[in-house]
């Protein structure tokens, strides 16, 4: 298939650029140079990836990270020339999935979207049982197996596996379960990864779904 990929940055020379970079890749590319129809274009076009520019006249990048969240999970890569924003941009609050700053070199990042493109190619090729997930029964299928999870831990499983190869720190991880922001131990999270990594044994699948990252936190590897 062929993918679709937004280019979302107000200076028209840098878009240009990664516009003719993506194309050469064979990748379908459209442009925006303002914020303002984004959003809509992502419910209406459905791209596979959107390069998303922090700062944008209209309708900044972290607005519409935001909203677009809210019904699509298009892989969103932030571009920024703000380095002290990086840890807004992979706060939990924005959704984006990676983030490289400004001046960047274009062949990084069409290396960063190819990974991306293989990863979501793999994901609709692949033969064997597939993962499914029921959230109004807060149920995990895989291959004949099922096991039922409370909302706590869907929850948990729902925000890694949404963002396949993300690392997680406990703390985010935290301040995303507990909306009220209680105070726990981060050793909360991992009582409650072991009791998800328990059921997920049930299902039998072959590859380790989460995966510790020493030092770092968790992630869902695809």
């Amino acid at each position: 298939m062929t993918h679709k990929v937004f280019i979302v940055e107000d200076e028209k020379s840098i878009a240009e650029v990664m516009q003719l970079y993506l194309q050469a890749e064979g990748l379908e590319t459209r442009v925006f140079h303002d914020g303002n129809a984004v959003v809509e274009a992502v419910r209406c076009d459905a791209p596979s990836l959107m390069l998303l520019d922090l700062m944008l006249p209209g309708k900044d990048g972290l607005s519409i990270c935001r909203e677009v969240r809210a019904f699509s999970e298009v892989h969103i890569i932030m571009t920024t020339a703000k380095v002290e924003e990086v840890d807004r941009l992979l706060g939990l609050d924005t959704g984006a999935d990676d983030y490289v700053c400004k001046p960047y070199s274009a062949r990084e990042v069409v290396a960063r979207v190819r990974a991306v493109l293989r990863r979501l190619d793999g994901r609709l090729t692949s033969a064997g049982p597939q993962l499914s997930v029921d959230e109004s029964s807060l149920t995990l299928g895989y291959g004949g197996h099922k096991v039922i999870l409370t909302a706590l831990e869907f929850r948990l499983f729902h925000l890694l596996y949404s963002h396949p190869n993300r690392i997680y720190s406990r703390g985010q991880i935290l301040d995303l379960l507990y909306s009220d922001f209680r105070v726990l131990s981060e050793r909360t999270v991992d009582s409650h990864i072991r009791n998800l990594r328990r059921k997920l044994a049930q299902l039998e699948s072959p590859d380790e779904m989460i995966r510790s990252i020493y030092g770092l936190g968790y992630r869902f590897e695809t």
